[in-house]
């Protein structure tokens, strides 16, 4: 398979989305992807490698992390996602471990195509270099910068551990320190999106959107040069209509938010926001760091 330069692409470039675990992007990928013009994935994480053989070691301790490519590609490629489809994927993914992550993404942007994909692969966003590639990758991507309040976000990410032998459960939660993981995130984010040319990101609050989509969604469609009519609107209000919006087989269960798998039905209720000044939850003596809070205020939180 032949690899088109970067910039080469023009509208098969995906729409990216940058944020931490537990940040909502499942569901927001889910709705986005329901606009007629864009197909939304699952975490697909072939940003983290140059080369597919590199995502796959990568993902050896945590095999769930493969999970969502494997998904997308039996979509893709049978329509269907069974046991059956998912091995075919597997060995698929086996025969072309010398692909580079560019070749399967490309492939991915011409099965999709004439929609556009919309990847939300939260580990992309973990270093640097990550989102380097991508946009190495797709020189004419476009990143929504998706933000949740680092106290919601943290106790997200805590209690989804501990809910979840599979993904780590009580023993990695005590481990981990998800303040940490958000500032980071979002800091490499920061220091990512600072070098884009303008209007190639945008910035969203999750609990903005989610409050009031009919307000948002049309401007981010009119962002991306899409249709922003009734109906592709209201096409995206139903992200539970995306096939991966479920539970996958067995071989590939997961790819998307354990919570959202399980009830992707969109509810239009306010999310409410946390402060930032109480004690944390999961360490009662202390708040916020300064870094943090100073970060948070940027993004408009309290």
């Amino acid at each position: 398979m032949t690899e088109p330069l970067a910039g080469e692409r023009g509208d098969r470039a995906p729409l990216i989305i940058l944020c931490p675990p537990r940040s909502f992007s499942s569901v927001v990928c889910g709705m986005l992807g329901q606009h007629p013009q864009l197909y939304g994935l699952p975490e697909v994480n072939l940003f983290t490698a140059d080369r597919l053989a590199g995502v796959l070691e990568a993902h050896r301790t945590r095999p769930h992390g493969l999970h969502g490519l494997l998904r997308a590609l039996a979509q893709l490629h049978e329509g269907v996602q069974h046991e059956d489809s998912v091995e075919r994927a597997s060995e698929w993914v086996e025969r072309r471990k010398h692909w580079s992550s560019r070749q399967v993404f490309d492939h991915i942007c011409e099965l999709t195509h004439p929609r556009i994909p919309v990847d939300k692969s939260p580990r992309t966003v973990m270093r640097t270099e990550f989102m380097q590639r991508a946009a190495k990758i797709f020189a004419d991507a476009s990143y929504l910068h998706l933000t949740r309040h680092p106290r919601s976000t943290c106790v997200s990410t805590l209690s989804l551990l501990e809910r979840n032998e599979e993904w780590g459960g009580t023993a990695k939660a005590g481990r981990i320190d998800p303040e940490r993981i958000w500032y980071s995130a979002h800091q490499n984010i920061m220091n990512f999106s600072n070098k884009l040319r303008e209007g190639q990101s945008m910035r969203l609050k999750g609990e903005v959107l989610l409050s009031d989509p009919k307000c948002f969604l049309p401007q981010i469609a009119e962002w991306l040069g899409l249709r922003k009519d009734a109906q592709a609107i209201e096409a995206m209000l139903q992200p539970e209509q995306s096939p991966f919006a479920c539970f996958g087989p067995d071989n590939a269960k997961y790819g998307n938010d354990p919570n959202y798998l399980n009830d992707p039905v969109l509810r239009l209720v306010k999310v409410r926001e946390p402060n930032l000044d109480e004690p944390l939850e999961w360490a009662q003596d202390r708040s916020f760091l300064p870094a943090t809070r100073k970060l948070a205020k940027l993004f408009g939180y309290r």
